[in-house]
């Protein structure tokens, strides 16, 4: 049988395939590494457990105030890394919140790891892991009922955050952080055309397809102890909702205990990814024993990929044939080195506004508003509009970290997986972490064929179309810098 032509990256610019049938090798098979960085790592965990009775209402369907319950434990992990004891440390935290309301409350927490720590705002990441059943971490909220207990729980998180970044730092040793990508199949595709109206409803849609990508990175210390594990993946923790009267992490919990059990309970950390279109196909279920089970799915599609993994800086190369029964190619193991870049850039990218009602506008429609559900959007309206200010535009933060092969994307909207689909094709091979909902919280940032719709994520955005396509080219430009 003849072919007629070579299919690119199924055979590889290594062979070549000759008209008569032939198979001749050109080269060695090049190796095959595992990217990573080598230097001083560190990793600690504190409890961020809000009490019972604080205000927690965060979904306008809710009839209730205050949980009953707590599901699990809520947790803020730090990961600290160096490339050399003497320099400032570079700090990636995870909480296990929801989003923030105000400007104000999130440099409350953040800054004082910039101030104490890190010496400059571009070396600290802070990311939520985004649940919908958390407190309200809002001190404008100190009137409703249990809001009396939200200043001093905020102060708490603050406090025990700083307390996790020095234990991390203190206790940073030699270590290597190496990445594979893998997949799961939790995330569905959330925009549902309504059968009854023309709009678009936030619900699974099993007819549109989702980015299941999933992105394990490593930790371990000279002997090979896996000292932490990295957990980036898009998808809503929206399956504890308006019904359930508990606080809970949602599916997060319950992912890393499989996670931590099967690495002798070296600490998960957890980052949502570009998850604007993506949720559970059981989200809304109002039931903390689904978001277990859900959490369970992802957290054995991340031990797949840890399992996968080469051993601790390691790579294959070919090693020849064996003459058997067939001629048999041969790989080995051999030890390898890890990159000790480490880059940060952090950039302002212009974001274009939707024309909104300015501030005293919209504090007018809220005094005569009586309807629950429309109250709420509008004072969601109004602490947006103060973070974005009351021009044409805002000048949006993008952080981008350089971490031996990796890269590490953060900002703070609730993008669409367009993002992250768009980073990894740029940069192939490449490990790319992308997050919503770092370093603050504004709105979603929709791909601009959304924009002629009428969908949530649109609506509730302030920004104009085609600004998730310029936070693309922006973060693409960021990538280049810290790769050259």
């Amino acid at each position: 049988m003849k072919l007629n032509r070579i299919r690119k990256g199924v055979v590889g610019p290594a062979f070549l395939i000759s008209l008569a049938g032939s198979v001749r090798a050109e080269t060695i098979p090049p190796p095959v590494t595992q990217p990573g960085f080598a230097g001083l790592i560190g990793v600690a965990r504190e409890d961020i457990t809000p009490p019972v009775g604080i205000f927690s209402r965060n979904w306008g369907a809710a009839k209730h105030d205050v949980a009953e319950t707590i599901h699990r434990p809520f947790t803020a992990t730090v990961l600290s890394i160096q490339a050399r004891k003497e320099d400032p440390p570079l700090l990636l935290a995870a909480l296990d919140l929801g989003w923030w309301r105000t400007k104000e409350d999130e440099e409350f927490v953040r800054l004082p790891l910039v101030r104490e720590l890190a010496r400059d705002s571009s070396r600290v990441i802070v990311n939520l892991s985004h649940t919908h059943a958390g407190p309200s971490i809002c001190r404008e909220d100190r009137e409703k009922p249990g809001g009396h207990l939200i200043d001093a729980y905020l102060t708490k998180v603050r406090d025990v955050l700083i307390s996790a970044a020095r234990k991390a730092v203190a206790g940073a040793v030699p270590a290597t952080l190496e990445w594979r990508y893998g997949c799961c199949d939790l995330a569905t595709n959330r925009d549902l055309p309504d059968p009854h109206r023309e709009r678009i409803v936030t619900g699974y849609n099993p007819s549109r397809p989702a980015d299941d990508t999933l992105l394990v990175g490593r930790v371990t210390d000279t002997s090979g102890k896996v000292l932490a594990t990295v957990v980036n993946y898009a998808c809503h923790p929206t399956i504890v909702a308006w019904d359930c009267k508990v606080l809970s992490p949602d599916y997060v919990s319950a992912m890393r205990s499989v996670v931590e059990l099967a690495t002798e309970a070296a600490p998960c950390l957890f980052l949502q990814g570009n998850s604007g279109e993506l949720a559970p196909r059981d989200t809304y279920a109002n039931d903390p024993e689904v978001a277990d089970r859900n959490g369970t799915i992802l957290g054995y599609s991340a031990l797949s990929t840890l399992a996968a993994m080469l051993p601790p800086r390691s790579r294959l190369e070919y090693a020849g044939v064996v003459e058997s029964g067939a001629p048999l190619g041969t790989w080995k193991r051999v030890p390898d080195i890890r990159s000790t870049v480490l880059e940060v850039v952090q950039v302002d990218v212009d974001f274009k506004l939707k024309p909104l009602p300015s501030s005293v506008e919209i504090e007018r429609q809220m005094n005569i508003e009586q309807d629950r559900v429309k109250k709420e959007r509008l004072l969601r309206n109004a602490r947006v509009r103060r973070i974005v200010g009351e021009g044409a535009s805002a000048s949006i933060p993008l952080w981008a970290w350089r971490v031996g092969d990796a890269i590490i994307l953060a900002q703070p909207s609730e993008a669409y997986s367009d993002l992250q689909l768009a980073l990894r094709q740029a940069h192939p091979g490449r490990p790319v972490v992308s997050t919503n909902l770092s370093n603050g919280s504004i709105g979603y940032l929709c791909p601009m064929e959304r924009h002629a719709l009428d969908i949530y994520q649109v609506w509730q955005s302030p920004f104009e179309s085609g600004t998730l396509e310029c936070l693309i080219e922006s973060a693409k430009t960021a990538t280049l810098r810290l790769l050259r």
